[in-house]
């Protein structure tokens, strides 16, 4: 089995401004990160590419667009189904003084979750007041499978990998930790960002060398490293594939590390008007969302 090869080394996924349609392409810029750029209102140019993100056979073009949005790297048909990684750094284990896990601990959230870089992070209602419900940061590096994995070894393991993207996985610790509820407590609708850049697993030969910080309102509050993880990138992905096939564009969220609001004393925690950011390196780049909390006849919108 060999690595999964792509045209492109960072791949983003907007609406141009020339076309008012929604385009994949490589950030012209190598060394821009898009995520910040976005939201700091500066230009973006990218070469746009023709294709499918998941199709090795997609082709990097000269076309250079403009973004006018940046949106997740992949849609949420592309990405069918969210696997997460619970209690998944040593040094977090520590911190909310739980035992190191045996086996990786596995949960699912809906795609109805994923939003995009500068989104806004909707607090619903359900979840408030926020004192005491505790919404919560976590900065992840995440896997995205390129082709069908099924009982593959951790040898093999990263032949299956597309590339590597950055998620904030916002949680909320009442309905986790007091309801018993992982699921649920992480899979709210507009909770969970997810970008800006997919970066191909051949740009990341050593994805345990990933740097990871999260800041709210300016302040670092997460400062890690993907070194840490108790179960790596190989184990993860040869673990859930036994038995399961994990399919091309379905991701995976690895965990995160120590500084997490809830362990805290007092507890640090998300409100509305905060602005939280993650960063994720090795060419990944910042996530930045606002926070609102959802009014109480705040309806859903299909």
């Amino acid at each position: 089995m060999a690595p999964i090869r792509t045209a492109w080394t960072r791949l983003i996924r907007f609406v141009a401004a020339e076309t008012a349609q929604v385009h994949i392409g490589e950030p012209v810029d190598p060394k821009l990160d898009v995520g910040l750029a976005f939201v700091q209102k500066k230009p973006i140019k990218a070469y746009e590419i023709v294709g499918s993100a998941l199709s090795p056979a997609a082709q990097l073009t000269k076309t250079v667009l403009t973004v006018k949005e940046l949106l997740p790297p992949l849609s949420k048909e592309e990405i069918g189904l969210v696997r997460c990684l619970g209690l998944n750094y040593a040094d977090h284990a520590a911190e909310a003084k739980m035992a190191k896990p045996k086996y990786p601990v596995l949960f699912y959230k809906p795609v109805q979750s994923l939003i995009g870089p500068g989104a806004t992070i909707a607090v619903p209602k359900v979840c408030q007041p926020v004192q005491k419900h505790l919404p919560d940061y976590e900065v992840e590096l995440v896997i995205v499978i390129g082709k069908p994995a099924k009982n593959v070894s951790e040898a093999e393991a990263l032949d299956y990998v597309l590339g590597y993207t950055g998620a904030n996985d916002i949680s909320f610790r009442y309905h986790q930790m007091a309801v018993s509820q992982w699921g649920f407590s992480k899979g709210f609708d507009n909770t969970n960002p997810l970008g800006p850049c997919l970066v191909s697993a051949t740009a990341i030969p050593d994805p345990q060398k990933v740097p990871l910080k999260t800041t709210v309102n300016g302040q670092v509050l997460q400062d890690g490293t993907t070194a840490d993880q108790i179960f790596n990138v190989r184990q993860t992905v040869a673990f859930l594939s036994q038995g399961t096939t994990l399919l091309p564009g379905s991701i995976i969220l690895t965990g995160t590390p120590k500084g997490v609001g809830f362990v805290k004393k007092p507890p640090t925690f998300l409100k509305g008007g905060d602005t939280v950011s993650v960063y994720v390196g090795a060419g990944i780049g910042t996530l930045v969302n606002p926070v609102i909390e959802e009014a109480a006849n705040e309806k859903a919108k299909l």
